[in-house]
Order: structure tokens, then sequence, then C-alpha cells
């Protein structure tokens, strides 16, 4: 059996860090995790290729070599997986479809030939089966959480470990928080699965013995949903990083109380973490009681990051405007919150009701859903799905600002510095000799390329960074190249449009 499996090109968002790519000279962010742990499910005797179209050019060669095409993805790839089905069916290949995109809209896409609708450790095996003996059923699905130990290590070498500029692995699934919003505990329940010990350490050997050297994303739903099982990890993995003469580096997904557990931050921190993920979402607390952020309440989220980036973690934020109970000044004060912190990069989107989600019932038994989301939250015309209580070109407006002003030049640097300010690593983090090579070319987009006041406030910060903060120069450097995609995104110029609608924003 001939098994070609795709990744669609992710459309061009906050994380698809297409400009910082070209900076750092990689092909894409992050490796298609999904699809090579499916192809490590499928029968070691069975032929196997893979194409991550955010790497390379899928050819109608590779499609008719295959028996099969295997297709893994998510919301945000939505076009680009029409467009390979479409050219699936034009050609006579059959089609498996699986991931997020698949369970959430599965109307949307009839021509697919068989789906797989929940989680790959129990359905593909048993799809892999059938199609030995010739009888496909149309859809595989399960609404049961198997465990985690039977999930193989991903098939590394059906990529390019070069061509990405992190690589990932999965420590856990589900999340025992349950936010109206969110499609996690839809997808992978409330209550956290765990890997074995053993098995996450070997999927980090696989990583390493490949020569792998760079940072690895976690891609946890929440890494510290079950704080008991994650201390062992943590453990584990610094002693893993002791015998090793070049550690690696993680980041990962977490809730914000992780800023109170004193120790689950220093294990995190000693065993190599450097940046985490926080869904922050508003500083309105009453936004925060309507879509369910409870533990978002508990302390001062402001407190809570100054912690976190305190113990040598930098937060990137996810925020969300659109909620019901959003104040009129909400623009403003996710802004004057976002510089305050010194959250560098601020993930700021619009509310998108997601089929599944108790936000997605709530609002169809209302009447207010209006469309289905294209994926992509930062797309003004693809999410705010349903009839908002502000009105909706207030809101449309009042993001458009806010994301012009959050990357402005600026304001971006100013973040950097607020940051620093905060940031106290746990080690100096000296430039490596990717680093450094990165830090040169650097020089040029940011220090030469770039608009003039950018390159202003690049040269200042870097003055800044030398004579200040030399313990935290490779984070300043890598902050510096993710603005320069932030600004190809959100910025449209130096005149931010709505200033005299606003109050002044905070220096």
């Amino acid at each position: 059996m001939k098994i070609l499996l795709v990744y669609p090109k992710v459309a061009e968002t906050f994380w698809s860090f297409k400009y910082a790519l070209r900076v750092v000279r990689r092909k894409a962010a992050f490796p298609p995790l999904g699809a090579l742990t499916v192809a490590a499910l499928l029968p070691d005797s069975w032929e196997k290729r893979l194409v991550d179209m955010n790497v390379h050019n899928l050819e109608d060669s590779d499609l008719l070599w295959a028996d099969y095409v295997f297709i893994s993805a998510m919301i945000a790839q939505k076009d680009s997986t029409r467009q390979v089905i479409a050219r699936c069916r034009r050609l006579g290949v059959k089609t498996v479809g699986g991931g997020p995109l698949f369970r959430s809209y599965r109307e949307d896409f009839p021509d697919v030939d068989h789906l797989v609708l929940g989680e790959g450790e129990w359905l593909v095996r048993e799809l892999a089966a059938d199609m030995a003996k010739g009888s496909v059923r149309a859809a595989y699905s399960s609404d049961d959480f198997p465990p985690l130990d039977a999930a193989p290590i991903p098939l590394w070498d059906l990529i390019d470990l070069n061509d990405y500029v992190s690589m990932s692995i999965q420590y856990s699934r589900g999340c025992p928080f349950d936010c109206e919003f969110c499609d996690i505990v839809v997808m992978n329940g409330r209550v956290p699965r765990t890997k074995p010990e053993e098995q996450v350490l070997a999927e980090l050997d696989a990583l390493y013995d490949r020569g792998w050297r760079g940072s690895v994303f976690i891609v946890d739903d929440n890494f510290i949903g079950n704080k008991k099982n994650v201390k062992k990890l943590l453990r584990r993995i610094i002693q893993w990083q002791q015998a090793r003469r070049n550690r690696l580096t993680f980041y990962t997904e977490a809730s914000v109380n992780l800023a109170e557990d004193e120790e689950l931050m220093n294990l995190m921190v000693t065993a190599g973490f450097n940046k985490v993920f926080l869904g922050l979402e508003t500083p309105s607390e009453e936004s925060l009681r309507e879509c369910g952020k409870a533990q978002n309440l508990k302390r001062s989220l402001a407190d809570s990051v100054s912690t976190i980036q305190n113990h040598g973690m930098a937060v990137m934020g996810g925020f969300i405007i659109g909620f019901d109970s959003d104040p009129p000044d909400i623009f403003q004060k996710q802004v004057n919150f976002i510089q305050r912190c010194g959250i560098v990069p601020a993930m700021i989107g619009l509310l998108t009701a997601i089929p599944g989600t108790r936000l997605y019932k709530r609002l169809e038994e209302e009447g207010r859903i209006l469309f289905q989301s294209s994926g992509n939250n930062t797309d003004a015309s693809g999410s705010l799905n349903f009839i908002p209580a502000m009105d909706r070109q207030t809101i449309l407006k009042g993001y458009e600002w806010v994301m012009n002003t959050i990357y402005s030049p600026e304001m971006y640097y100013r973040r950097i510095l607020a940051f620093l300010r905060d940031y106290k690593p746990k080690a100096a983090t000296c430039l490596a000799s990717d680093d450094f090579r990165t830090f040169l070319r650097s020089l040029w987009y940011l220090g030469v390329v770039d608009q003039k006041p950018s390159r202003w406030y690049y040269w200042s910060l870097l003055e800044k960074g030398i004579s200040k903060y030399r313990r935290s120069f490779s984070d300043m450097v890598t902050m510096c190249v993710y603005g320069y995609h932030f600004r190809q995104l959100f910025w449209t110029g130096e005149d931010m449009g709505l200033e005299t609608e606003h109050p002044p924003l905070v220096r």
C-alpha cells in the first residue's frame, strides 16, 4: 500500500511567522506532528511519503503515486485543504481526512472519501486493517479518549528537520478548565491524559539522535493540566538534559495558575523552558466571567505575568475581543495591559464561535450565528461569525486600531524594553552559531531594509540590549525578528487613525 500524507498550507496568520522565516532562513515554523504520528500508526510494511505544502509544492505526480492520500488539517488550513481534495478527485485518487478541521466542519467536505473523526491511536489502526482487506468505511469515529501510551514516536525521517524553526512533541491532551469559546475539551476532554515519562524521553531521544539541537514546542492544550505528573516529567527531563552536552530549549502552552506554583515554575526553567503561551484573554473581569475563565480571576493577571517572567519564562499572551461584556473602552484597556506587562508576542483575536463549543451552542440558540469561521481569528472577514452585543463595525474598527497600535514600531520596541526589565533568565542566553547567523541577518532586515521609524527603534534597542540586558540578548533578538513578521501583517503605517477617538496611550 502506498500512502501519501499531505499537510495543507497554513493561512498567513499570526502563527505562520511567514516574514520571520525569511530572516531565520527556514521554510516553516513547525512540523506536521499529527501527520507524522499518523504515519507511525500505519503498518511498517506500507510505503509512506509526506508533503508539507508549507515547505514543498504538491505535484500531481505525488498524488498519482499514492493509493490513498491522507490529509491532516486544522481549521486555518481550510482553503488549501479544499484545493487538495479537488485535485485528488480530478485525478481519481482516494482521500482520507482527519484532524480538527474535519471534525468541526465535517459537512463542508462531502467529497472526502473517508473520514477519521476522533483520536488516531484507536481509529487509524482500524482504518488500516480495513484498507488491507479492501473494505473501507466512509467514516471512523469515536468520542472516547484513549490513553496516550498507545501513541507512537512520530516518523521524523519523512521530513527534513532543517526545514523548520522548531520541533514539536506532545505530552498530554485535555484541559481541566471549560472556557465557553474553547473546543479543546470537545476534542480532547476535561481530564488531562499524559504520556509515560519514558515515552516522552524516547521522543526527545529520537529528535536528538537525528541531530536536532534547537527548540522544542510541547504542543499540549495545557501542559500543566496534571501538575503531579508534569512535575515528575520535568525532573526526568532535567536529568536527561544534564546527561547531554547540548541542551534543548522548550516552550509550551499553560494556564495562568502556573504563577501560583513556585516549584512548578522552577522545575520548568531548570528543565530548559524559556517561553510559555498563556490564554489571558482580556483585562475585563466581566468578560472573563462571561466566558467561564474563572482561573484568570483568582489573582491579578498583571502580577501573574510578572511572576512568570521574573522566573525566567517569557510570556506569550492570547487575547480576545468581542465578548458581550466587553466595555466600550476595551480596545484601550487591551493596549494598556499588554504594554504595561511587557507581553511582546500578543496574539489578539476576534471572538469566534467554533462548532461544538458551549459558545456556539448558546449563540445558535439565540439565533446569532451568521457564518462558519475561516479559522483565522485575526481576519475580520472570517471571524466574529455571530451578531455581537457591541456594534459590529465598532468592534472591527477598534480591533484594527489595537493591532495597528501594538505592532507599530514605537509600541513594539517599548514593549520589548518592558519585558527585558521584568525578565530574569536563569542563565545568560548566549548566541549559538545558528542564533548568531540569525542575528547578523536581522541587522540587515531590521537595521537596513525595514522602514525608517522601525530602523531607528531597532538600533536604539540594540544599544540598550548590549549595555544593560546582555543576559537576555538572545531573547531580545528573537523578539525583534518576531516583530518584523507582525509589522508586515498588522501595521499600516505611522498614522494610527483612531488616536483622536481614544485617550492617550500609556508610555
